[in-house]
């Protein structure tokens, strides 16, 4: 058992040395700033539709008082 938990071991720092292939710090960087960048886009769509959506339910129920 302990073998084969070694044999995995092995393998899975094999991949990640010789296989994977790692981004460059400066194309890390580029990333996380697309990310950031659509992250804080779709924050703010979500908050003007939250905005608009609850004034305009508001204002429906208004209309029962």
């Amino acid at each position: 058992m302990a073998n084969r938990i070694n044999h995995y071991i092995r393998e899975v720092k094999d991949e990640l040395v010789n296989k994977v292939s790692w981004p460059t710090w400066s194309e890390l960087r580029e990333s996380t700033w697309i990310v950031i960048v659509a992250s804080l886009l779709f924050s703010l769509v979500i908050w003007g539709l939250d905005s608009i959506l609850g004034f305009s339910t508001t204002e429906f129920y208004k209309l029962f008082k």
